[in-house]
């Protein structure tokens, strides 16, 4: 296929050093964030083997179509456009029992013959770890830069050093970590309870040269919008919590320049 025209301003990859840590979630919401605050948005779900993005936005009842040898992505209620194996399937809990290699392809794949149109960010949620897709992602694509997303448990902090230091070696920027599920607020008291340690993050990652970007709560509603496919509604209910997050992200990733890109 010919290379597609398309202008994208920041194209940004959200990784974590292990399953469990809520990277999907965190890429969601960016996204959510970013589109309530006027950004167009796409996110391509790389995490082939265990994709999530269509159940967190209630679109994995939908299929990705190809128009003119053009793969076009689903658009969410609020416009976000997703690209995502799980929206190829014919049954979403059909499993992916695919070899790195073929992984690596259809990720490439997803990225080069997509059909993203005009955007102001690509979201590119990674599969956790350092493997195969990382790797072909941080070689293959002009990532801006990544998010590092984490929690605050000690083996999560030993953990996330090892993306730290793969984005170091493969020369990609690193915008700076999100800390998930880093405190409860009591609905009683209204008191933060910091029930995986308090503090123990920040002083680590300064010592990597990486900043903090953004600490989340425990939330129930937001897991519960999440599994519900609706975390559009909680960016509505909490706007802002979100509006917070986008200008958080938007600092840090620096002023939008959209340029035509072919690829």
């Amino acid at each position: 296929m010919e290379g597609l025209k398309m202008s994208i301003g920041k194209i940004v990859g959200i990784m974590s050093g292990k399953g469990g840590v809520g990277k999907s979630s965190i890429t969601s919401l960016m996204a959510v964030s970013l589109s309530n605050n006027g950004k167009r948005v796409g996110i391509l779900d790389a995490d082939i083997t265990g994709p999530s993005i269509p159940k967190v936005f209630g679109i994995n009842n939908k299929r990705i179509m190809s128009v003119d040898n053009k793969i076009r992505p689903v658009k969410t209620v609020s416009g976000i456009k997703v690209t995502s194996i799980n929206l190829m399937l014919d049954n979403e809990d059909d499993p992916v029992v695919w070899r790195g290699p073929l992984v690596g392809n259809m990720v490439k794949q997803f990225y080069e013959d997509v059909d993203w149109g005009e955007l102001d960010y690509l979201l590119i949620d990674l599969p956790p770890g350092t493997g195969d897709v990382p790797l072909t992602i941080m070689q293959s694509v002009s990532l801006d830069g990544v998010v590092v997303v984490t929690s605050p448990q000690d083996l999560v902090n030993l953990i996330v050093k090892k993306s730290i230091k793969m984005a170091n070696l493969m020369g990609t920027n690193i915008y700076g970590v999100v800390e998930n599920m880093s405190y409860f607020v009591c609905d009683e008291c209204d008191k933060k309870h910091y029930i995986f340690g308090k503090g123990g993050m920040e002083p680590k990652l300064n010592e990597l040269g990486v900043d903090l970007l953004y600490s989340f709560p425990i939330n129930p509603d937001f897991t519960e919008l999440c599994d519900e496919g609706r975390i559009e509604v909680f960016g509505k209910i909490n706007f802002d919590l979100c509006e917070k997050f986008s200008h958080v992200v938007e600092n840090k990733i620096g002023a939008i320049k959209v340029e035509n890109c072919c690829i």
